[in-house]
């Protein structure tokens, strides 16, 4: 069973996100399906809102890339650790394209249900991409500010 689930929730970043085949959300995921990313405003219920959700992404990040890292089960719980690589080529959440090469890392745990995924809690170093896009100043940067005043 613990294989079923790795190989299924293996899917979500490997042919969703790399290779773009949004219709494999159909497959995978259940019709009442839930995202819990403390990075948005709302939490994406359904399938048709983590589809938005992830164009949203795909679409300022065209050359995609995750690098599964590790996959572990148990039950029916999965965790998955990653390393997304993209530029940023289209705008994203009111930030104009900067054509600038991003790496970051995250996690995932996702629960499934009769063979299809019904939540996702995700995590990723969303200060580590916004500084890596120029929006956020580097740590460095900002021990310098302090270290002033």
């Amino acid at each position: 069973m613990t294989t079923k689930i790795t190989e299924l929730v293996r899917r979500d970043p490997e042919e969703i996100w790399t290779d773009g085949n949004l219709e494999t959300i159909d497959d995978l995921f259940a019709e009442s399906f839930v995202l819990h990313d403390p990075s948005s405003a709302n939490e994406q219920r359904g399938r048709d809102e983590y589809r938005e959700y992830v164009e949203t992404y795909r679409a300022a990040f065209p050359d995609l890339e995750y690098a599964v890292e590790t996959v572990i089960a148990e039950d029916d719980i999965a965790a998955l650790r990653y390393t997304a690589r993209g530029t940023h080529e289209g705008e994203l959440l009111g930030l104009e394209p900067t054509g600038e090469r991003v790496s970051v890392s995250g996690m995932e745990m996702y629960r499934v249900e009769d063979g299809r995924i019904t939540e996702m809690w995700t995590s990723y170093d969303s200060l580590g991409l916004f500084q890596e896009l120029g929006v956020v100043p580097p740590l460095e940067e900002l021990d310098e500010t302090s270290e002033r005043d």
